[in-house]
């Protein structure tokens, strides 16, 4: 298939941007007129609205999505040697936070179907010293929330949700309930990186919670420690999101359902090209979360992954390995306690995974070159 389509970008930002380019400048330009630059009504505004989408009693924008897991851990009182269990398979920023607060960061092997993290292994990984556990939704979905949350109780453990890859998603209980990704645990956390599926055009992030003593603490902690201008109760630090980028994100809130069934549609178009091939394992879909699809990442049987991305970029398609190296096996977190070969699903997916473009402006045409390319490659 000839590639007649524009330019493919693993997230196509401009032209998503094209379509809301009136309300945002808009947006932005009556934030210049105001000359509220820091907590301003769009932030005090974009805090509200969201706090009505998620279904949550309180959200805390901050500056970015590693500073909201930090100021989340710092807001329980953990203290140095503490542990604070992880998955393996995840971006740095989740263990980054629990080393330099001076915790200690405790792996786990993840589900190879959902890469969700495993229940069993954190139950293994329980000692005296673990004082929260970290699921991340990774790519787009939840981890099993319930089962962890049953879990978390029985060890009187926190559960901090990282769910920058998965606002939006739902969680649905057994018996048919349901809650907003970031809102089942003790503390939500989520970034706003411009590609995130709630993307800001800067940096941002933001913490939720149901907990009200929680909340004011998580408050004052991002605010230099202060409840009160130039009164400081606690060691804090400074981390806030702007109004302009509060601005842009209120409008992008509003599409935030609609950007997740334009990437569920992308997902089941590459669904149906990829199915029933024994060399393509397509994405699993939980039965207890929905998927927004923040990446579609397949997994590769027989299929030499850097020859395949070599391939689709002679046609001009990017390809992307999320995440090449596990996190124990990363320099800065060699442990004495892991070595290669401990976390078997996690080495196998960083070995085998790769992520093709996925976001809200895939058209058929491009969807179906994208496909065929790879298809081409694979079946050859």
């Amino acid at each position: 298939m000839e590639k007649t389509v524009k330019k493919i970008q693993m997230v196509d930002l401009k032209t998503q941007y094209e379509k809301i380019k009136p309300e945002v400048d808009a947006a932005i330009q009556n934030v210049l007129n105001n000359t509220a630059f820091i907590n301003g009504p769009e932030v005090k505004a974009f805090q509200a609205e969201l706090e009505e989408y998620l279904g949550t009693k309180h959200v805390i924008p901050c500056a970015n999505g590693t500073d909201a897991l930090q100021i989340a851990m710092m807001a329980l009182d953990l203290k140095p040697g503490d542990e604070i269990i992880t998955a393996d398979f995840t971006y740095v920023a989740t263990a980054e936070v629990i080393a330099l607060l001076g915790l200690k960061p405790v792996l786990v092997d993840v589900i190879p179907d959902t890469f969700d993290i495993d229940i069993n292994a954190i139950e293994k990984a329980i000692t005296s010293k673990t004082k929260a556990i970290v699921p991340v939704h990774l790519f787009g979905q939840c981890a099993n929330m319930e089962a962890l949350m049953q879990l978390a109780k029985k060890h009187n453990l926190y559960v901090i949700e990282d769910t920058a890859q998965a606002i939006g998603a739902v969680y649905r209980y057994t018996d048919g309930t349901t809650k907003k990704a970031g809102t089942i645990g003790t503390i939500g956390c989520t970034s706003f990186f411009p590609s995130k599926n709630l993307g800001c055009y800067g940096d941002g992030g933001a913490i939720f919670t149901n907990d009200d003593a929680l909340a004011a603490k998580i408050r004052m902690i991002a605010n230099h420690g202060q409840s009160v201008q130039y009164i400081h109760d606690s060691i804090g630090v400074n981390s806030r999101l702007d109004s302009i980028q509060a601005a842009i994100l209120r409008i992008k809130l509003r599409d935030l359902d609609n950007y997740a069934a334009a990437r569920n549609k992308a997902a089941a178009h590459y669904d149906k090209a990829f199915a029933n091939n024994s060399k393509l394992k397509t994405p699993a879909r939980a039965k207890y979360s929905d998927h927004v699809f923040h990446q579609y990442t397949l997994q590769l049987n027989g299929v030499d992954r850097d020859k395949l991305r070599e391939f689709l970029a002679s046609k001009d398609i990017p390809a992307m390995i999320y995440y090449p190296i596990p996190l124990h096996m990363q320099k800065a977190y060699l442990d004495p306690r892991y070595k290669a070969g401990d976390f078997p699903v996690t080495e196998k997916l960083c070995a085998s995974v790769v992520s093709l473009p996925m976001h809200t402006e895939l058209d058929e045409e491009t969807l179906n070159y994208i496909s065929s390319s790879v298809l081409e490659f694979v079946n050859r």
